[in-house]
């Protein structure tokens, strides 16, 4: 089981039976708004509410990688593109979806929806 709390610290639990052992991963020091595991498991996207997305790989258990930083673009929310995990997506307030290259954060594509995004 991961987890983040408000102070942007990414934290492993590992659950057997009724014991668990709990190991802290990574420190980001801002909050994280949401974790999204790629489809084959292998990352963990780390997305803050001021539009900053890193990247946590658990077998390699090194810290987390910035991969983009949106901060100035009223920055939605962020997922990987599938199949595969090479690209991740993400949108803006004001409709902008944007595709990013997860190895090193490189911006690769823009569509702007026309319309203002709301997340419910």
């Amino acid at each position: 089981l991961y987890f983040s709390a408000q102070e942007g610290i990414l934290i492993f639990y590992h659950i057997k039976e009724l014991q668990y052992e709990m190991k802290i991963c990574a420190d980001i020091s801002q909050p994280v708004s949401s974790l999204i595991f790629s489809p084959d498991y292998t990352s963990l996207l780390l997305v803050t509410d001021q539009g900053t997305v890193y990247s946590y790989k658990p077998a390699h258990s090194g810290e987390a990688v910035k991969l983009l930083d949106t901060s100035s673009s009223c920055f939605l929310a962020a997922d990987f593109l599938t199949p595969g995990n090479n690209y991740c997506v993400s949108v803006t307030t004001s409709g902008e979806v944007q595709v990013w290259a997860l190895e090193d954060g490189t911006f690769l594509s823009k569509l702007n929806l026309g319309i203002e995004v709301h997340v419910t």
